[in-house]
């Protein structure tokens, strides 16, 4: 399976560009139904644009008041993103049917294997899409106009796929499938390498927004408008990358300026305007609050809000326990489990040694033992959660 994903999406410059609803997009999700049709898994595909594929028949599941146990990921990355953010979960899902199979297994419920549209919100802007639409955090009205940098939008790009962008929306027969969600991930930090240990699991995960930054200027001549003539909002953007680091420091939280549109981005041009995007992110959401206030004069608008998420703590530590003591650990970056669980959905998280301790970037890695390692551990979670 790893092999077959490798060569989809590469970018350049060494990493992976897996846009959602792009043609790598429609490479990941055949490749994704193809592997659950050749284990005889029934797929199916919600109002959100994520696809499900379950061992066992899920309604019947919940007509009888046992729901299903899903485990799975994301297929999409950031721009020139590593290999594993999302697909380890993904690929480790089927893995672990295989091995349960292997093992003669005989689930008491249905297991499914989910992979969610747009997490990453590379594209449109807004991180963990598919999750919020099915949820009905991010209403399709709001998610159907987000744009695109070409100015595409999500409904324009819905149609080029075949999709009827009028069937968009919260899907409450697709979650009440789920009685518990399990979300195997690559560590995007150095925790487990610091523990020693090949799998932890998820605690918590902080709060986490985005918010864009407009700064305007007046379009001049580079080479004819005096300094003292110039209203350059390239100067206001370096101040703003500057104020936002020193508010992080300030009040101890993390906050990233990653994105930035110019126009007209000419070499010998001043720019008319300036687009920013700020990611601030950290334990205390306060904290973060008081980041925004400090920058309250750029005018930051929020384009998404994610408030803290604390798994289910029995859950954890009967996963933890069954899996030899696990560590424990909290992560600062979102994911899926975070909007299903704060939508009410009991949820899990398993993370997989990265010695790297780098992510979004070429350079994000597991090795081959702590990935099987990561196999065996959510196989053994879905045995246990299906007895």
């Amino acid at each position: 399976m790893w092999a077959d994903l490798e060569p989809v999406g590469r970018d350049p410059r060494g990493g992976y560009g897996r846009f959602a609803w792009t043609g790598s997009d429609a490479e990941l999700r055949a490749w994704f139904v193809a592997e659950a049709r050749r284990r005889h898994l029934d797929t199916t595909q919600d109002r959100a644009g994520n696809l499900w594929a379950w061992w066992g028949d899920p309604d019947a599941a919940v007509a009888a008041g046992t729901p299903g146990v899903v485990a799975g990921s994301h297929l999409d990355s950031v721009p020139n993103g590593g290999a594993f953010d999302g697909p380890l979960g993904v690929v480790s899902a089927f893995a672990a049917v295989d091995l349960l199979r292997e093992r003669d297994h005989a689930p008491a419920r249905p297991i499914g294997v989910a992979c969610f549209a747009d997490e990453e919100g590379a594209r449109f802007g807004v991180a963990c899409a598919g999750s919020r639409i099915v949820t009905g955090v991010l209403p399709p009205d709001r998610a159907l106009a987000l744009a695109d940098g070409d100015g595409v939008s999500l409904a324009e790009a819905l149609r080029r796929d075949g999709i009827d962008p009028a069937g968009l929306g919260p899907d409450p027969e697709a979650l009440a499938r789920i009685g518990t969600f399990v979300e195997l991930h690559v560590e995007q930090g150095r925790g487990l390498v610091d523990l020693g240990r090949p799998v932890a699991v998820g605690t918590s995960i902080w709060p986490h927004g985005r918010w864009r930054v407009t700064l305007d200027g007046e379009a001049n001549h580079a080479g004819t408008t005096p300094l003292a003539d110039r209203v350059d909002p390239m100067l206001d953007l370096a101040a703003l990358v500057t104020a936002a680091r020193t508010a992080a420091g300030t009040h101890g939280v993390l906050a990233t300026v990653g994105k930035v549109e110019v126009d007209p981005n000419g070499v010998n041009a001043i720019p008319s305007q300036v687009r920013a995007w700020l990611d601030c992110r950290g334990a205390d959401a306060a904290a973060v609050d008081a980041v925004l206030a400090d920058l309250a004069g750029y005018a930051p608008h929020r384009e998404s809000w994610t408030p803290a998420t604390v798994f289910d703590a029995a859950l954890a530590a009967r996963l933890a326990a069954l899996l030899d003591d696990a560590p424990l650990l909290a992560t600062g970056a979102g994911h899926d489990a975070g909007i299903l669980s704060a939508a009410g959905v009991p949820t899990a998280m398993l993370f997989v040694r990265n010695p790297t301790g780098v992510s979004h970037s070429p350079a994000e890695y597991a090795e081959r033992d702590d990935c099987l390692a990561g196999v065996d551990a959510l196989a053994a979670v879905l045995a246990e959660l299906t007895r």
